[in-house]
Formats: structure tokens, sequence, C-alpha cells
């Protein structure tokens, strides 16, 4: 199959999914062909039947703003007829979904029809699309895809209960390469981190309020006062300057360490102890699933998707959202309890393998295009 794949290149988890989507696919023998409007983070080298498209905005006296969705539709459009393509699959409904739609419509004029598979993956959902000035498009651009998935049964009912969509929705949960992300991988020293063999905490996101990233600290601080430890947290964003101040003012600013974006999050998570995900909202929780592949217990709230991919007890465990205390007192029994966390982070590395592998994943979405593909109408 030749296949278009839209998404954002930015730090977080619907970029990664649709990256490592089009990376396996083309291992798979498909034409892939990525747009954004800039190189996606986890598309660093050079893969045999993958391309890249940069959705490139030209600078016009006449437009205040730069019109970012007609140049996108008119690369679509461009590949889609140069190339042949059978499937757009585009990640956030939008503004993908209505870009696919409108390269269609286009595309269409040439006895072509071109199929659009949307995938969501949470704030397309719960944030843009509930704005009362996005609705009626994301409603649009969800309803008139050949085929719709979520990367979770919650995501899945969300997307009902906002939108009162009926058609089918694909549930296909994220995967992990577990050959990359395994505990063997870390290239960070923990003697450098802890250098008197303290326990290390992690944390790894784009720091965006949703996040709730003080709660990290909050927790962090209350276990630090109970034993020795570090808390290590990878990633940027609006909230970094907080947690800076919060740190500070919690006094335990010297055993927090801010280690930036990191492309190569595989080769960090493995030095740590214990992965924390406070977040107000996950559809799904990639950063936990990630950690899990690297054996380690995740620490994060009874919220969204997150319960879809963590058994409390089993491979982590889950907390109310805000209630740090029961989160620290989480961390402090694992962190304390050698046997108890190589138990559970065992058990999460054997899950992340066994239920979540790019194989089993993509295989789903393969059969959705082929699918889509034999269908006649939209919303099959």
């Amino acid at each position: 199959m030749k296949i278009g794949i839209a998404c954002y290149p930015t730090y977080g988890g619907s970029g990664v999914v649709a990256s490592e989507l089009g990376i396996d696919l083309a291992k798979r023998g498909h034409e892939v062909h990525v747009f954004s409007y800039a190189l996606p983070f986890r598309l660093r080298g050079f893969y045999e039947n993958l391309y890249f498209h940069e959705i490139d905005v030209g600078s016009y006296p006449l437009f205040k703003y730069p019109p970012i969705t007609l140049a996108a539709a008119c690369k679509m459009i461009e590949i889609a007829e140069a190339r042949g393509l059978d499937v757009l699959h585009v990640h956030y409904a939008i503004p993908w979904a209505v870009c696919a739609h409108l390269a269609r419509e286009v595309v269409q004029e040439s006895c072509r029809r071109l199929k659009i598979v949307t995938t969501l993956h949470g704030t397309d959902i719960t944030l843009v699309g509930a704005e009362p000035q996005f609705f009626k498009m994301t409603k649009f651009g969800i309803e008139r895809s050949d085929a719709v998935t979520a990367v979770s049964t919650y995501l899945s009912r969300e997307t009902r209960k906002t939108f009162g969509f009926e058609c089918p929705i694909d549930v296909i949960y994220n995967s992990v390469d577990s050959a990359r992300f395994t505990p063997a991988a870390a290239r960070c020293c923990r003697k450098h981190f802890a250098p008197n063999g303290e326990k290390i905490m992690l944390h790894v996101s784009n720091f965006r309020p949703v996040k709730n990233i003080p709660d990290v600290v909050k927790t962090f601080a209350q276990v630090r006062r109970q034993m020795p430890a570090k808390l290590l947290m990878a990633g940027d964003g609006p909230e970094l300057p907080t947690a800076r101040l919060l740190a500070k003012e919690l006094g335990v600013e010297q055993d927090v360490v801010f280690l930036g974006n990191q492309e190569s999050v595989e080769e960090i998570l493995p030095c740590g102890d214990l992965f924390i995900l406070p977040s107000a909202y996950e559809s799904f929780g990639l950063a936990a699933l990630e950690a899990m592949s690297c054996g380690l217990p995740v620490l994060a709230t009874e919220i969204g998707g997150l319960g879809e991919v963590i058994a409390p007890g089993v491979d982590g465990w889950l907390c109310r959202v805000g209630d740090t205390e029961c989160m620290a007192e989480r961390a402090i029994d694992l962190l304390q309890n050698d046997a108890k966390r190589k138990k559970m982070g065992e058990a999460a590395r054997k899950k992340a393998v066994e239920q979540f592998s790019p194989g089993r994943i993509v295989a789903q979405y393969e059969a959705v295009y082929e699918r889509v593909l034999k269908a006649d109408k939209a919303c099959v």
C-alpha cells in the first residue's frame, strides 16, 4: 500500500506514534509519506520506503497569518497525485483530518477516491475539539473519515459522548519497541546522578499544565523527607520554570535534575527505579508504556486510559489526581523494597513485550487500511 501520514512534529505522544508507525509500515514493505511542518523528532535517520514532505507556508503580504491548513492540503494533493496514495492516515482531527478531506475533494476530480483514516490521541477531542469554535469542524473531520481509531477505550467513549459519534471506532493501543526500550539500554551513569546509591525517580513529558508537573515535585519532596533519593525530569515546556521554583521552595533543588528535551529517552529510563506520571489527563500514557518496557514500575493517576496500561499492584500503582500523599506513600514503599520493585518492573516489561509490540499493533492498522480500501463509503 501507499500510505500518507500527517502528524505534529513536536514532543508528544501523537508525533511519536505516527512517526514510529510510519517506520514500521515502511519496514513491512509499504510506501510511506509523512507530512508535517518540521521533521518529527522520532524520524531521525534513513529508512527505505519512507519519505518526509515538509509543509512549507509561503510568505505572502496579503496573509496576516500563515495558512498552514491550505499548505498542508496542497502538499497532500501533490503527493497523492504524484505517487498514487491509497490512504491518508492523519493523527489528530484538527487540522489534519480536515486538510485530508479537502485534499480528497480535489484529488477526487481525477476519479480517484483517496481514503482517510483518522487516529484520535486525546487532547484533539477533550481540549481542542471541545472548544466551541472548533467543535463543528472537529466533528466534520471525524465523520467524513473512512475509519476512525482511538488509542484507548476511554478515548473512544469520550469521543462518542462529546460528539454523538455513531460510526465504529477501532481501539488500537499505542506500541513500544521493546528491543529499543529495554532495561539494558541505559547510557546514563547512575553514579553520576546518585553518587551515594540514592534511588532514582523519573519523569518524562512535554511539561504542559495537563501533566501536573508541580505534583511530580511535591511527591518527590515527600519521598525525599523519608529517604535519600534523586529526581530526573526529562523534557521542556511551559511548566518548567514552575517546577524549578517549586523544587527550590520545597528545599529539594539539589536533588532534582532537569535534563531538558531528550530524543533518546530509552537511554535514560533504564537508569531509574520508578517512573512517575501524575497527569490530570492521559488518553493512553505512552511515556508510561516506554518506562514499563524499560523495566520500571509506574506510579500514575487513575485517569483516562492509564488504567488500560497499568495494572495496580501488578506493574504499578494508580492514585487519584492531585493525591500526592498517596503517590509518595506508594513511591516510598517501592523504593524501600527492592524485591517488590523488581517483581513489578519485570511484570511491566513482560506486559510491554507481550501486549504492546509494534508487530501486533501495526497489523491492526493494516487491517483498517485494507478494510477501508474495500469499502465504498465513509465511516465504515
